[in-house]
């Protein structure tokens, strides 16, 4: 997802990872195309997360083959938006998304559906928004994903952008889990107010088609995750 920074895979050694109860993951969207799902089963990924929607305009082609593939080698997976603040409200952006592959059950195979929202690939680093009409945007996302599926969405952010574009707001902490992008062998910083990162992606390759997530917690949690409504 981030584009810039971008570093190998992690190489675990005696980094803190090792010190934790992680589960390994990844995530997709349409540059991957048809994911061998058995094969990233077999290497260990247990969840992944698939790009739907982006904007109002776009779906990834590969959508159906990405989340059902996924699901039906047993994995517990969840899609995500990438978000263009600039472009359209919150909740308008949120509709797209759940009328397009973003919806959640509490089934133990469906994680939260998740916003992406990072560094502008098309212009300004913060869309033009300010740090307040940004959390506004955020808010209203979050808000109408949560009425359409009784789910607060997962956020995937960067420590930096978050700090950049919203204040470190810790608006979100009690409400929404959040997806941090760290390209390192050490653990990601929360954003504030938030006791602790839910999972982290850690490198743009690796055993994995795509990104190289853990989620932070035990399997039963991860399924916990999936299953209780918000």
């Amino acid at each position: 997802m981030v584009g810039a920074g971008m570093v190998t895979a992690l190489v675990l050694g005696s980094s803190q990872a090792t010190a934790a109860t992680y589960v390994p993951g990844m995530d997709v969207s349409g540059h991957q195309g048809n994911v061998a799902w058995s094969t990233a089963w077999n290497n260990g990924a247990r969840f992944a997360y698939v790009k739907a929607t982006e904007g109002t305009s776009y779906k990834n082609p590969y959508f159906a083959q990405q989340y059902n593939g996924s699901y039906n080698v047993g994995m517990i997976r969840g899609a995500y938006h990438f978000a263009l603040p600039n472009n359209s409200g919150g909740a308008t952006q949120a509709d797209y998304f759940v009328n397009n592959g973003g919806g959640w059950s509490g089934d133990g195979k469906t994680l939260p559906p998740a916003l992406d929202i990072e560094y502008n690939p098309y212009g300004s680093t913060c869309y033009g928004l300010s740090q307040a009409s940004m959390v506004s945007w955020i808010r209203a996302f979050s808000d109408r994903v949560h009425y359409r599926t009784n789910k607060y969405p997962m956020i995937y952010t960067t420590l930096d952008w978050w700090t950049t574009c919203t204040g470190n707001t810790s608006a979100f902490a009690a409400t929404n889990p959040f997806w941090i992008a760290r390209y390192s062998s050490t653990p990601p910083t929360p954003p504030a107010g938030t006791y602790t990162w839910t999972m982290w992606q850690y490198s743009d390759r690796g055993i994995y088609p795509g990104d190289q997530n853990y989620f932070n917690g035990s399997y039963t949690q991860l399924q916990a995750l999936a299953r209780n409504p918000d």
